[in-house]
């Protein structure tokens, strides 16, 4: 039997001795949301913030996908705190035997304590399993929740999660002021909170992300109605659509060219209810959203698996039908079909056999959905182009179009890899690499113009930090197909630099640098590029957005000098304060505005914008993928007429140096 040395003996006697009952903490009621909040809601940042109200709003919805609620209000406070208000039954305020407490304080102060376990109250549910009003009532300031029912009206109020007395009836006086006396509704819920500001890093509602979470809602429900009211700004919008998911594609492409009028089909296959929604348009971009249970499932899933499978046969099916494919070898493919391509899917099943990948509910796993997806969308499609030959066709040109491009693009990259290989075998000779290999320590400025560019390589940091200028203005890909992004120098240098590949060939770990920093001059030809820039990032390589490495660099406006003394100004409202805190000081004040990048030396390039101690950087990152394919369609694309309309609405905002 082998003897432990006395250095084993020694830690194992510590390690016993110091790890003992005491050092075993248990939580109680709310106290792991407040310990732990990320767990519960993904992030304590805006997103994390937003998604408490998301959560409020949610347990509304299901009342009205339980066949009750009819009517949501959703109010912003002017003291940070929001309401929502459903005119559904109303939680339940009787005692429950068990715990001697009322319905109503479990449901906001017990984890996994409400009417969405047993299948009965609500068959479908898009709340965070019972723990959504209890997660947001622990991270809130304060929480009150009004209750009506049998025409009485019950109360109770909280402080981080604990009750600050049990469920009472309100009083006569109370009554008048309550909203269900304003909006003369017979029964339903209504929950004001105060997100607590020690929790959240930032606890101001972004009126946008607010508005784009109940349009979204609204058009998945068909005939709710949503009242959505900031007293901040005086604002009030109502969303109601009969036409439900149908709508939300049409809304989609509403500044794009389509094809046919919205496909839809729905079908129920045991107790999962299916409803597809899809339309190509004539741009080169794919925008499908996928839902389960009004949870916007970010990262796709079972159901959108399901939903490209039959897609992709359906259309293969149909072209060799016709003869448009001759052989399986020319079968298209899922990125061919994926071309101009808009859809929604939009299950609906228990709440109890949903499988999420996590807690936030961005990737749905439930494997037997894939398949029901997959049976609807191409019986579906497969009606669908039996009864409309010409849509049929249409389609069809639309996708061998893309197919072509492709094995065009395939060609035009073989080519430029047999001269210097756009994986990174040759780099361009424009490009100034830094020494570090180690991509997660390496940055890439993209810079404008070879005049910046030249500033640039002699201000950098040469050991971590690569140059690459631009000649000029790059292509806009909005609606360029990948053989003429291939074939535009400017871009194909920078796709040989990231060494990530484009197209079929993307690899992200390739990538070389994981800070890559657009730097443009301010100006309106700077604004032009970085725009230019995007859009190529934003439609091809959207990795570098989504993995967060893409930035922009903030370099200033200004330089203030008060005698020898020398201020960087970010912004007009800042040059003004650094000119009145130095006013009392002798010697003579200039002020020099920043046109350009080439206008500073290295060392003060160094100094404000590329110095990562100093420096100030914007990170690019995409909150709503539906708006961004809108803003880009709108701004970059061929129809006139909605950037015509952009321009006037903004133009009296706009600051422009010309």
């Amino acid at each position: 039997m082998a003897t432990k040395t006395k250095i084993e003996a020694k830690f194992e006697t510590s390690s016993q001795s110091d790890y003992t009952a005491k050092n075993i903490q248990v939580l109680e009621g709310l106290e792991p949301v407040r310990k732990r909040p990320g767990m519960y809601i993904g992030s304590t940042d805006e997103k994390g913030f937003h998604h408490m109200l998301v959560e409020i709003i949610d347990n509304s919805v299901d009342e009205s996908l339980a066949g009750f609620a009819k009517n949501i209000w959703v109010t912003i406070r002017e003291d940070g705190s929001v309401q929502v208000t459903d005119n559904g039954r109303g939680i339940p305020c009787d005692i429950v035997p068990q715990y001697k407490k009322s319905a109503l304080e479990l449901c906001m102060t017990k984890l996994h304590a409400g009417g969405k376990f047993d299948g009965r109250a609500y068959k479908v549910s898009g709340g965070l399993h019972g723990v959504g009003a209890s997660v947001v009532n622990a991270l809130s300031e304060s929480m009150r929740v009004e209750v009506k029912r049998n025409n009485e009206i019950f109360f109770q109020e909280y402080k981080k999660g604990e009750p600050l007395w049990p469920v009472n009836p309100i009083s006569e006086k109370e009554k008048k002021n309550s909203i269900f006396e304003i909006l003369k509704i017979a029964s339903g819920t209504s929950t004001v909170f105060l997100p607590d500001k020690k929790i959240f890093a930032e606890t101001t509602w972004n009126y946008d992300k607010i508005e784009q979470s109940i349009r979204e809602r609204a058009y998945l429900i068909a005939g709710i109605k949503f009242h959505l009211q900031d007293l901040r700004t005086k604002t009030e919008k109502n969303f109601y659509f009969e036409g439900g998911i149908r709508s939300l594609v049409v809304h989609l492409n509403r500044n794009k060219k389509a094809l046919t009028d919205p496909i839809f089909f729905s079908k129920q296959i045991e107790d999962t209810e299916i409803g597809v929604s899809l339309q190509y348009n004539d741009s080169f971009n794919e925008n499908i959203h996928s839902f389960v249970n009004v949870i916007n499932t970010l990262d796709g899933g079972t159901h959108l698996t399901g939903f490209r499978m039959a897609l992709t046969r359906s259309i293969n099916d149909y072209a060799a039908k016709i003869g448009a494919i001759k052989s399986e070898s020319d079968n298209l493919t899922g990125e061919d079909v994926k071309e101009g391509l808009t859809a929604v899917i939009f299950v609906k099943k228990p709440a109890d056999t949903v499988q999420f990948e996590s807690q936030t509910k961005a990737k749905l796993n439930n494997p037997e959905v894939q398949g029901y997806v997959a049976a609807v969308v191409k019986e579906g499609l497969d009606t669908y182009f039996e009864e409309n030959p010409a849509d049929a066709r249409r389609i069809i040109e639309k996708v061998m179009l893309a197919a072509r491009a492709r094995l065009a693009a395939r060609a035009a990259k073989d080519a430029v890899i047999r001269k210097g290989a756009l994986e990174g075998m040759t780099l361009p000779g424009k490009l100034a690499d830094c020494q570090e290999k180690d991509p997660s320590v390496s940055e890439l400025f993209i810079v404008e113009g070879d005049s910046a560019g030249g500033s640039a390589k002699q201000a950098r940091d040469r050991r971590f930090q690569a140059i690459l200028p631009l000649g000029g203005k790059v292509l806009n890909t909005e609606r360029a197909q990948l053989d003429k992004i291939i074939e535009f120098e400017e871009l194909k240098d920078l796709v040989i630099a990231l060494g990530m590949g484009i197209g079929d060939t993307i690899n992200p770990e390739k990538l070389r640098y994981h800070r890559i920093i657009i730097m443009t001059d301010a100006d309106v030809d700077g604004e032009h590029i970085e725009t230019l820039l995007l859009t190529f990032f934003f439609r091809h390589l959207p990795q570098v957005i989504t993995e967060g490495h893409l930035y922009i660099a903030m370099p200033p406006l200004y330089k203030v000098q008060i005698g020898r003394e020398v201020f960087y100004a970010y912004s007009d409202a800042e040059r003004d304060k650094i000119i009145n805190q130095n006013s009392g000081k002798s010697g003579s004040l200039s002020v020099q505005r920043y046109k350009g990048l080439g206008e500073m030396n290295p060392e003060q390039l160094w100094e404000t914008t590329m110095n990562p101690e100093g420096r100030v950087l914007k990170l690019v990152n995409i909150a709503d993928s539906a708006k961004a394919d809108e803003t880009f369609n709108m701004l970059m694309g061929e129809e006139v007429p909605p950037r015509k309309k952009f321009i006037q609405t903004h133009a009296k905002l706009a600051t422009l140096d010309i």
